[in-house]
């Protein structure tokens, strides 16, 4: 198999799975989805800690990244960067400029979206 097509395979199988047991603890447990969401980041912080998640990200590259678990990852890879520099003030400014690509674009779609399109009342 061609390389390139394996890696984009392994990319979608991973962030798909990721996004399956997501939805599964969405429509089978009456846990919210936004600790769902929150328990995503926190795992991809825990599994960089740990380093479980680092070989994850290489092997499957956006698939392990693009979930919110690669936020997580995101995240404690701007802190250990940050700490490396500054020292212990890094652990208080590095998950935010670890994310800031993220977060602003985050910020940029919502208000595109928002003066693209209107709200319909429910």
């Amino acid at each position: 198999m061609n390389p390139t097509l394996s890696r984009f395979l392994l990319a979608f199988l991973v962030g798909g799975l990721l996004c399956a047991v997501a939805q599964i603890f969405i429509d089978k447990t009456k846990v919210t989805p936004a600790r769902i969401l929150v328990s995503y980041v926190v795992a991809g912080v825990a599994l960089t800690a740990l380093g479980l998640y680092e070989p994850l990200v290489k092997a499957a590259g956006c698939g392990a990244t693009t979930p919110l678990t690669g936020f997580g990852y995101s995240l404690a890879k701007g802190v250990e960067r940050a700490v490396g520099e500054m020292g212990l003030l890094g652990a208080l400014t590095g998950g935010l400029s670890g994310t800031a690509g993220g977060i602003t674009a985050a910020m940029v779609f919502g208000l595109l979206s928002a003066l693209l399109f209107r709200a319909k009342p429910k």
